[in-house]
């Protein structure tokens, strides 16, 4: 059978699985059962994964599993945990996603312990391999699927049978190993690296990879002329060319012991500069951040700790200037969940100020100084891409602007 396009019915949250309370709480039991379909080192590689399989018509989202460190893209949560093997049994069988499995406990929250099981045999794995790497082509559904609604059961953890073997990362043919130093000082500084292909007409992102630690990379084009691109919130972005084929011909990259170590010496953002906290997300029509925002928010933290002379102004964005709801937190200690909220209605503008403003609050309850932060609000008029593109979504952002350092 041809592969034709979005032949993938909606995989939909009923509210039965997955429903909000009337004060915009999440009301699910305390252990659900997610059915994911990728783990991601990168968030911004678990972003675009979750687009892909939106174009194909699965509602998927994303979340953070503090334990692994990895974000998770899933396709329903439920608390009947019989349900979410069937379901990720039918995704491999009749789509791309042939690696599904089941998440047996609760994302985005810290301190909180899970299960990964594999649908099949229905047990517990070991190890996950992050699939920054594994690219589900869009429009490639082959077959119809439905999620049917399920109401919340409580689910024992007797149902989680022994340990299976680890999943191996397999190395691309051609493929070279790379390590990726990013770093300041004499500190280590998490991050990613993208790679660019440039024998494109202009450049072209093929893959993201964590740094500080060792990866496969698989050639891009026939000449090898790559770029990696280096750009950790706080500072300045990296822009660094070389050829994939000889890398060590490039001043300061050395290729020894078979892998290829590129330094990124970061440096900290100046005056005048502005960057894009694109790692910060928020809940829809809320000013109240997503749980995997707070990672790049505490690296904002982070920086203001470490020089206390920088003074920065917080820029709201929004995709359009359509008037709407805005929910709140009533909760001064909650700023990454939906708990205790409240609904109003306000203009584009307002809802781009609370979410500054929600950033602002979260500094202050860690510490820092009010009259080191201002607010600028902007709505939609400072869009990056057109409210009807595909890339709309990036409009919604917050940005920093460093005033004092």
């Amino acid at each position: 059978m041809k592969m034709r396009l979005a032949l993938l019915s909606v995989l939909t949250f009923s509210l039965a699985c997955f429903k909000l309370s009337a004060s915009g709480g999440q009301d699910i039991t305390p252990s659900s059962n997610y059915v994911v379909i990728g783990a991601f080192s990168v968030p911004k590689n678990a972003i675009e994964f979750t687009e892909i399989a939106k174009k194909n018509n699965i509602e998927a989202q994303y979340s953070i599993n503090p334990v692994r460190k990895l974000f998770y893209v899933y396709v329903m949560q439920t608390g009947d945990l019989p349900t979410a093997f069937e379901q990720a049994k039918k995704l491999r069988k009749e789509t791309p996603y042939s690696d599904a499995w089941v998440f047996s406990g609760r994302l985005g929250e810290e301190n909180q312990n899970g299960n990964d099981i594999n649908p099949v045999t229905e047990k517990k794995i070991e190890t996950i391999a992050p699939t920054d790497n594994t690219k589900i082509a869009e429009n490639t559904v082959t077959e119809k699927t439905t999620v049917p609604a399920t109401p919340i059961v409580a689910v024992s953890n007797k149902e989680q049978a022994p340990t299976i073997q680890p999943v191996l990362e397999e190395v691309p043919e051609g493929s070279k190993a790379f390590f990726f130093k990013i770093y300041t000082g004499d500190k280590e500084v998490s991050g990613d690296v993208d790679v660019m292909d440039l024998d494109k007409s202009r450049p072209y992102k093929t893959a993201s990879y964590r740094g500080n630690e060792t990866v496969n990379i698989k050639p891009v084009n026939k000449s090898g002329n790559i770029q990696l691109v280096c750009e950790v919130f706080g500072y300045r972005k990296i822009q660094q060319q070389l050829n994939f084929n000889d890398p060590a011909a490039t001043e300061g990259i050395s290729a020894e012991g078979g892998k290829v170590t590129v330094p990124f010496d970061l440096v900290r953002l100046k005056k005048g500069d502005i960057a894009i906290m694109y790692n910060v997300y928020f809940f829809k029509d809320a000013a109240i951040m997503r749980p995997e925002s707070r990672y790049e928010v505490n690296s904002l933290l982070e920086m203001l700790k470490e020089n206390p002379k920088y003074k920065i102004r917080i820029h709201g964005h929004t995709n359009g200037n359509d008037a709407g709801k805005i929910i709140y937190s009533t909760d001064p200690k909650t700023f990454f969940a939906l708990n205790n909220t409240k609904q109003g209605h306000g203009s584009a503008k307002r809802l781009s100020e609370e979410r500054a403003k929600v950033i602002q609050k979260y500094l202050i309850a860690q510490g820092i100084n009010h009259s080191r932060m201002e607010i600028r609000a902007w709505g939609g008029k400072k869009p990056i891409y057109e409210v009807d593109s595909q890339m709309a979504q990036s409009n919604v952002r917050v940005e920093i602007e460093i005033l004092e350092d």
